[in-house]
């Protein structure tokens, strides 16, 4: 049976160009949506973050007035659920990828601080998506493909074809001005083969062995996507 790495950030905020820290974390429905993906497709999936610490998730993402009153409560009821996996997530520098066919990497602000500076996550994704593994991000989880880097200096996903989430949503969301960077344009600066469909909507891109998610909605097809290659 195939197993899943959900690498998850463990920063509680996004520095930002003035210096102040804008709290944030990981985005629920990036989490929650592909782990019942992967659980109703009985895949077994395990959660690491940086130094092992306990991802928080950011509070934006269960807003009643964004997200509504019902699908609120169901989330942090779900998340609730979680605590103890949350609490004891793996060091991500001590991962044994052996045991891995997959690796995914939900979203949130908390990525552009953390993820997108890994050393540990970079090299995690050289071996996994060298090995012919499945490599899977979705919304800012791409962010944590930056580090990825080849002994040459090389960026690992230079050409590939990828997607996340957009400088126009980031626009649209309010933070873009105070922004330090902007996913989209680094990651076309890397070299990435960008694409995108309509802010908010559903798009993904499967590029081989590579997955990407614009945003939060797409959070779910992108998970099913790599059920698929993991079951084809």
């Amino acid at each position: 049976m195939p197993k899943i790495l959900v690498v998850l950030t463990g920063s509680d905020h996004w520095t930002l160009t003035d210096g102040t820290e804008h709290p944030t974390g990981f985005w629920a429905e990036e989490l929650l949506s592909p782990l019942q993906v992967f659980s109703d497709a009985g895949i077994e999936v395990d959660l690491a973050s940086p130094q092992g610490r306990t991802p928080v998730v950011d509070e934006g993402s269960l807003a009643p007035d964004t997200i509504g009153e019902e699908e609120s409560a169901r989330q942090r009821q779900a998340l609730d659920a979680l605590a103890g996996r949350l609490e004891s997530t793996l060091v991500l520098a001590d991962v044994d990828l052996s045991s891995y066919d997959a690796v995914f990497v939900p979203g949130g602000h908390g990525p552009m601080e953390d993820l997108a500076v890994s050393d540990d996550l970079g090299r995690i994704l050289v071996t996994m998506l060298d090995a012919g593994k499945v490599v899977s991000s979705v919304c800012h989880g791409p962010a944590g493909l930056l580090p990825a880097k080849r002994a040459d200096g090389s960026w690992l996903f230079a050409g590939r074809r990828l997607t996340a989430f957009t400088d126009a949503e980031e626009q649209q969301a309010g933070l873009a001005d105070q922004a330090p960077w902007l996913l989209e344009s680094r990651l076309r600066e890397a070299g990435a083969t960008f694409s995108s469909g309509e802010a908010w909507a559903p798009f993904v891109v499967v590029d081989d062995n590579l997955v990407t998610g614009q945003n939060p909605a797409s959070s779910a097809e992108a998970a099913q996507k790599v059920v698929e290659l993991l079951k084809a």
